[in-house]
Order: C-alpha cells, then structure tokens, then sequence
C-alpha cells in the first residue's frame, strides 16, 4: 500500500486493484492529468478503507475482484464512512453480477477494464464533479 500527500486543491483518486501493474498504470495515467492527484493505492478492499480514512478521496476506481477483500464488500463500508465518495467499480471479467452493479446503491458508476483511458479520465472527472457537488449540498 502507498500513500501520497492529500490536497484539497485537484480531484484526488484512490486506485484499488489486486494487479500491480494495473495500479502503476492508472497513477501514470492520472498523475499526468491537470487537476487529478493519485492520492494513494491500494490492493484489496480493507486497505482501501484505511486509506479513504486517512486521504477522504473523492473517486475511488475500485476493481470488484481481489484477495482479502472483493470491491463489492469494500464499497458497502465506504459508503457507510464517506458517503460522498464516488465509486467507480471497475472490472476486466465478463461477470453474471456486473450488469447489476450499477443497480446497486455504493456504486456511482460502472466499467469495465477495457475501456479507453481517455473515457476512463473522462468518467473519473465526471464522478469528482458529481463528489464536490455532493460535499457543498
């Protein structure tokens, strides 16, 4: 688990993926994005906890299936703390259940891993906007 500094200033994201690789990848790609700050990443649902404690992200791009801890559960205690963080479930398997995702109240949005990365930030930017109207109301 690493842990970055915590601004207020940009859009701050927490990566939640089993898959090293996955998370190294959407931090570059975040990270070189104005206004959007990595602001820590995470390899299954309990970290993911601590973490949303600790930084109070606003989007949080969360793999449904991990060790320890899966998405599914990890997004009911988010929810339960930081109500007004966004959550992206984020999938690479065609599953029975991802369809219903996005019929289920802790997640914001739905998709899947194969999604362009330029949509992907498009989405997260989206769903930050939809956390800072939510924190003014």
């Amino acid at each position: 688990m690493l842990m970055f500094s915590c601004e207020s200033s940009t859009l701050r994201v927490l990566v939640v993926d089993d898959h090293e690789l996955t998370r190294l990848t959407l931090q570059l790609a975040f990270s070189c994005q104005e206004n959007i700050q990595v602001v820590g990443l995470a390899s299954n649902g309990k970290e993911a906890i601590e973490m949303v404690k600790r930084c109070h992200p606003d989007v949080i791009v969360l793999d449904l299936q991990m060790p320890v801890m899966d998405g599914w559960s990890a997004s009911c205690h988010i929810k339960a703390i930081s109500p007004n963080t966004q959550i992206l479930a984020y999938s690479s398997v065609e599953e029975a259940n991802f369809p219903q995702a996005k019929s289920m109240l802790n997640f914001d949005d739905v998709c899947k891993k194969d999604l362009p990365t330029t949509e992907l930030i498009a989405l997260v930017r989206q769903l930050g906007h939809r956390a800072g109207d939510a924190s003014v109301t």
